[in-house]
């Protein structure tokens, strides 16, 4: 019987360290312990109180706290992190929405751009289609930074011929100034039945006259036609002189410099050397690179070059301060 006691003693004492969250099931079970520990005491001792045994093996006291206080403060700070948290996500999900809208706007913007610039290229292509169809263009020519291309010129007038050449066909046609058509029909037409020839000498007469559009269509067209002929060296060299003469010294130093690197061993080789330095001067290039040029022209040169072009060379090194 006194087992019976201890074990429903202990039973009580363990009652008590059950956590606060589960007390509420655990309240049903300790009741009827309570009554069972009554009625197992009056069944021992009948003659009532004083005669209860106290437990020689007690359990050290330990401090609970009030039931309910920790559960309610518990389900205060989850009620709280649980607002933190849904507070938090609704933060989250606005800033998404917000990103999603830009996107959408960034989109919508490029999609207008991207068509606004297909559309604008798709004119400049029709539109450069055009220009390149008229016969007002200038075949074979690229305006350089600093230079400019010139106006359009009248239909050139030109004597009854059996057949036109093909220097005619790469010629530019003029405007519509008369003076400007009158001028041109007043150049002279060379016909020896050799057209590199008659090319070159025509382009030389045009360049006098300071016709330089017309000089510089007829001149290229003998170097790019007639690469073999010993005259295309002299084109290549008088193209970069009509250049250089009408004020662009940016086209004159290409043709200056195709001049010595396709026909070196033209007879006007030399003469593209040295201006193309004339050219760097006017371009306002660094010394250094100009007297680079003078110093290949007497390297290459040197013994080719006749008296004048000799003083001229050391002049234009004088010029220059070159070493």
């Amino acid at each position: 019987m006194r087992k019976v006691i201890m074990v429903a003693l202990v039973a009580t004492a363990a009652m008590w360290t059950v956590p606060v969250a589960a007390q509420s099931a655990i309240e049903p079970r300790v009741d009827k312990l309570e009554r069972e520990m009554r009625a197992v005491q009056r069944k021992v001792f009948p003659g009532g109180a004083g005669q209860t045994l106290e437990p020689q093996i007690t359990a050290p006291p330990v401090e609970t706290a009030v039931p309910g206080v920790p559960a309610g403060g518990a389900l205060t700070d989850l009620t709280a992190r649980v607002s933190a948290l849904e507070a938090s996500v609704r933060s989250v999900t606005g800033q998404v929405e917000q990103a999603n809208f830009r996107v959408r706007q960034l989109e919508e913007a490029f999609n207008a751009y991207k068509a606004a610039t297909d559309t604008r290229l798709k004119a400049l292509e029709g539109a450069g289609v055009a220009v390149a169809s008229t016969p007002d263009a200038l075949p074979g020519q690229v305006a350089a930074s600093g230079d400019t291309a010139p106006p359009p010129r009248a239909p050139t007038v030109r004597p009854t011929r059996s057949a036109p050449s093909e220097i005619d066909a790469d010629l530019p046609r003029a405007g519509t100034s008369g003076a400007r058509a009158t001028e041109v029909a007043a150049v002279a037409r060379p016909d020896t039945g050799d057209p590199a020839e008659d090319g070159y000498t025509y382009g030389y007469r045009l360049w006098e006259a300071k016709l330089y559009p017309e000089a510089q269509a007829a001149l290229k067209s003998v170097a790019e036609r007639y690469p073999k002929h010993r005259r295309a060296s002299y084109a290549q060299n008088l193209l970069g002189r009509a250049y250089l003469d009408e004020g662009k010294p940016s086209l004159a130093s290409l043709a200056f410099y195709d001049s010595y690197k396709k026909f070196p061993d033209g007879a006007r080789a030399p003469d593209s050397l040295y201006y193309l330095a004339q050219s760097l001067v006017r371009l306002k290039k660094p010394a250094a690179d100009v007297c680079k040029v003078y110093g290949e022209l007497t390297e290459v040169y040197g013994d080719k070059l006749t008296a004048t072009m000799k003083v001229d060379v050391e002049k234009g090194r004088a010029a220059q301060k070159c070493g």
